[in-house]
């Protein structure tokens, strides 16, 4: 003797059932759970711009007070080459670095040394967010040295 198919199908479905009908209490769960997420989400996302942001104007300034120091530390150059040198790059390397021509690069050299500093702010994502942002660069003075 041969059972038949559709006792078993009846049953499949019926099973099928009971399984939807018990998910029923979970149905809208996904928007919920998103609405609470997501001022997660946006903060996380900010930041994250914002630290790369700030690691933006940290790389201009050094490369800026770098800039300057090469500039600065050439055999007989004049006084103001590393600060003319550094505020060229800093109008060419766009508007990371914010605030820097209140306080404009400053070089200072000595017989044997150039030291020249780039200070400013990083540019803000966040309103009301601000990080101050100082770099400094060091390098040697070319002259003429006794055998």
């Amino acid at each position: 003797m041969r059972r038949a198919a559709y006792p078993r199908w009846r049953r499949t479905v019926s099973a099928a059932r009971r399984r939807l009908a018990a998910g029923d209490r979970e149905r809208g769960a996904n928007p919920v759970e998103l609405a609470v997420m997501m001022p997660l989400i946006l903060v996380l996302l900010f930041a994250s711009i914002q630290v790369a942001a700030v690691f933006l104007a940290r790389s201009a300034a050094l490369n800026a007070a770098q800039s300057g120091v090469n500039a600065q530390r050439l055999y007989q150059a004049g006084d103001g080459a590393g600060v003319a040198s550094a505020t060229r790059f800093l109008k060419a390397a766009g508007g990371w670095l914010v605030g820097w021509e209140k306080t404009g690069p400053s070089c200072v050299t000595t017989d044997t040394e150039v030291t020249c500093t780039v200070s400013g702010r990083s540019l803000s994502v966040v309103p009301g967010v601000d990080f101050a942002v100082r770099q400094t660069a060091h390098g040697t003075v070319e002259r003429v040295t006794p055998p």
